[in-house]
């Protein structure tokens, strides 16, 4: 018998009570998630993930009081170990740019299909940057002048190893690991571990600052 994957964890987090509802009753039809618990505000969502340390936070950015991108350090103290993914109505630039600087691993929109919500979980679970592709235009246009200063002169991109600039390629290109590995032939962990080293040479902190810099120089 093939070995069953790990349930996923999930704090929903949103200001309408209906929608809290209807999203946990749509993710609970998969097996492999499990949502543990909700909550209508910033400050609630803090206290629930620290109780329940969830491996992902659904988010909606439109809450009373602190705005769900500016809770983001508060959620990542608590609960480290989650991933935060937005979950909103808003398709503002700002929003957009704000929740990818303070630590989301993606932003969704509410128009979003259901078993394209559940690849993207799974996707942010593996480690994934995941945006709704009707922001991908506008990710780029909000972070060309953010990601300026770390963006890598030539010389930077020169101290990469030529297996380097192929999985930074298709980091730009939107791929997983695993996509990348495929495509490579190459395993999993080696793709991994190189990631870590682009991070590390480009001076960022994730995959959707990398692939702007890559796009930039005409790597995608």
């Amino acid at each position: 018998m093939a070995p069953t994957s790990p349930q996923i964890r999930i704090l929903v987090v949103d200001d309408h009570t209906l929608f809290r509802r209807g999203l946990t009753a749509l993710l609970q039809r998969d097996p492999q998630f499990e949502v543990v618990g909700d909550a209508g505000d910033a400050s609630e969502a803090q206290r629930r993930a620290l109780e329940l340390q969830p491996d992902v936070i659904l988010m909606d950015n439109h809450l009373p009081g602190v705005r769900g991108v500016d809770a983001l350090p508060a959620l990542h103290g608590a609960a480290p170990g989650a991933k935060v993914l937005m979950l909103t109505v808003s398709e503002d630039e700002n929003d957009l740019s704000a929740a990818l600087r303070g630590g989301a691993c993606g932003y969704l929109l509410k128009t979003i299909e259901g078993d394209a919500l559940s690849q993207a979980i799974r996707r942010a679970v593996r480690g994934d940057s995941v945006v709704a592709e009707e922001m991908t235009g506008k990710l780029i246009a909000a972070y060309r002048d953010a990601a300026a200063p770390h963006a890598a002169p030539t010389s930077r991109l020169d101290v990469m190893s030529r297996r380097e600039l192929d999985i930074l390629r298709g980091i730009a290109r939107g791929q997983g690991n695993k996509e990348i590995a495929r495509s490579l032939g190459i395993a999993d962990t080696t793709v991994k571990i190189h990631v870590q080293h682009i991070l590390r040479k480009l001076d960022v902190s994730s995959r959707v600052h990398a692939a702007v810099i890559a796009s930039e120089h005409g790597l995608a």
